[in-house]
């Protein structure tokens, strides 16, 4: 087996597309998740670019210490020159130096012709060389190059001194089995190729970055382009995450490479781009979108909880997601709505409450497009339990700014009595509800808090939903609270998830009790 180069250029080709833009220190940030996920270059810029791209280059050569730091740069000198400095502090670098093979380019863009272009190349490998050793060659728009020029150019940028050399299928171009034979016919008629590692850079723009990239692979790249979550220019690049498990979960198939990817990291580093950018993937987005191990279909749902091979091709651990997710909505079946009853600590019911439950479900299911844990337990503790509410909110009070100490004043209704309490806490909401934990005389942690807009305008009403922990329990609450002031739907949250905590407390006892 021969190791697959994973060659990552999210902070250069992913940050050009419009909306990715990211600070010095955002870059730094994500070229460290970069090394913990195990790639083996990072291109970090393109250093002649801005003075931002050289310092935040510069940065990252200076704080990554496992993979190559690399800088693209133009087959200019003043470029190389640039990408040089910026890369200095690098323990391992690399320039990556490019020129347009293909006719339109040449004639529209660089008005040069193609003799002009080879010895363009040439220069520009032997100049880099003077900055450091691992030079890379990408012709740019290769695959619309005509063949035998390509060929020329690829042997004399070797024969200058170029480790790699790399074939970008700029505009998204190609198809899959012409792509592959590009690199096979690459690999017959470039004389000295053996001394070169060959690579590969390919745009979505038909939606065929991945499949172009992998049929490359099978036809002898040993390095591939990738960006996580596959940003980039237009359509985007190759995703990273999709090649690299395309290449872990068929190894049957290509069974000659490997790479050395730390793929638990693989969800970490895709949410933290997307914290970065504040563009998030779509839910059906492969390998690392929110549905990518959610099953809502019985058939599916009856499959995986039978055995997880069924439909799922990977675990969701392997890419760093913490577990497959059955999402109830109309589509559910019976199986897959017990499970969940089971998983929330309701073990005692009979079937034929089951049942009761499971229409009452369905017809929930029809009206809402997914059936939350709260929703199921206001169907059990509406049809079984006398729930009534434990506590009440009956006045609030918040002071806070960036001057004072957050404190908040609660009064709640409790057992018929009227509990008031006082607390402070970092912010208006952790006071609010370190108050209320005061008056209703427990501890609870926390686990999520959810913030949305139920309508338009400055006056909108705000939905707000909290799970707690409440007493180190084994199971966790749910509650949500709606209104004009956040603070008030947060009270008003965390008062509904301890009420339906006592209330399911109440109920299991009961059922136990009547049990025994």
């Amino acid at each position: 087996m021969e190791k697959l180069i994973i060659f990552d250029t999210t902070l250069r080709d992913g940050e050009q597309a419009p909306g990715f833009s990211m600070t010095v220190e955002e870059k730094v940030k994500m070229a460290l998740q970069l090394e913990k996920l195990g790639v083996d270059v990072i291109e970090a810029g393109f250093a002649a670019a801005s003075e931002g791209d050289f310092e935040a280059i510069k940065r990252v050569a200076q704080e990554v210490k496992n993979a190559k730091v690399c800088s693209l740069a133009r087959a200019l000198e003043s470029d190389i020159e640039k990408a040089g400095e910026a890369l200095s502090p690098a323990e391992n670098r690399r320039i990556h130096t490019f020129i347009a093979t293909s006719p339109i380019h040449m004639q529209y863009k660089l008005r040069m012709k193609p003799e002009e272009v080879l010895e363009r190349a040439v220069k520009a490998i032997k100049y880099a060389l003077k900055f450091t050793d691992d030079v890379e060659f990408s012709a740019e728009d290769a695959f619309r190059s005509e063949r035998e020029f390509l060929y020329r150019v690829f042997e004399a940028v070797i024969d200058a001194g170029a480790k790699t050399i790399n074939v970008p299928d700029t505009v998204g171009y190609a198809i899959p089995e012409e792509f592959g034979k590009l690199i096979a016919d690459i690999k017959n008629n470039v004389p000295n190729i053996d001394k070169a590692v060959i690579s590969v850079h390919c745009h979505n723009d038909l939606g065929l970055a991945v499949a172009n990239s992998l049929s490359a692979v099978k036809n002898g790249a040993r390095q591939v382009h990738a960006t996580i979550n596959g940003i980039g220019e237009r359509a985007g690049n190759a995703a990273l995450e999709e090649v690299v498990m395309a290449i872990k979960v068929r190894h049957d198939y290509f069974k000659d490479v490997y790479t050395t990817i730390n793929t638990k990291e693989i969800y970490k580093t895709s949410r933290l781009l997307c914290r970065i950018t504040g563009s998030f993937v779509q839910p059906n987005k492969a390998i690392v979108g929110d549905n990518a191990f959610a099953h809502e279909a019985g058939i599916h749902q009856h499959g995986i909880l039978a055995h997880r091979e069924t439909y799922e091709i990977m675990r969701a651990e392997d890419v760093g997601v913490p577990k497959s997710k059955i999402v109830l909505g109309k589509h559910s079946g019976r199986h897959a709505f017990k499970a969940r009853l089971e998983e929330l600590g309701y073990t005692t019911l009979s079937e034929s409450e089951i049942d009761t439950l499971f229409q009452k479900f369905k017809k929930l299911a029809d009206k809402k497009k997914e059936v939350f844990d709260e929703d199921i337990e206001a169907l059990i503790l509406e049809e079984f339990s006398e729930f009534d509410q434990e506590a009440k909110l009956k006045y609030f009070h918040v002071i806070s700014g960036d001057n004072v100490i957050p404190t908040a004043t609660v009064k709640i209704e409790k057992e018929g009595q009227e509990v008031i309490s006082t607390a402070c806490g970092d912010g208006p909401i952790d006071c609010a509800f370190n108050a209320l934990e005061k008056a209703l005389n427990i501890k609870g942690k926390l686990m999520d808090y959810t913030i949305r807009s139920l309508s338009s305008g400055k006056d909108a009403m705000g939905e707000v939903r909290v799970i707690v922990r409440f007493e180190d329990s084994e199971h966790i609450a749910s509650g949500k609270g709606t209104s004009t002031d956040i603070i008030e739907a947060s009270i008003k949250a965390y008062i509904d998830a301890y009420n339906k905590y006592i209330a399911r407390k109440s109920f299991l006892t009961r059922q136990i009790n009547e049990g025994v």
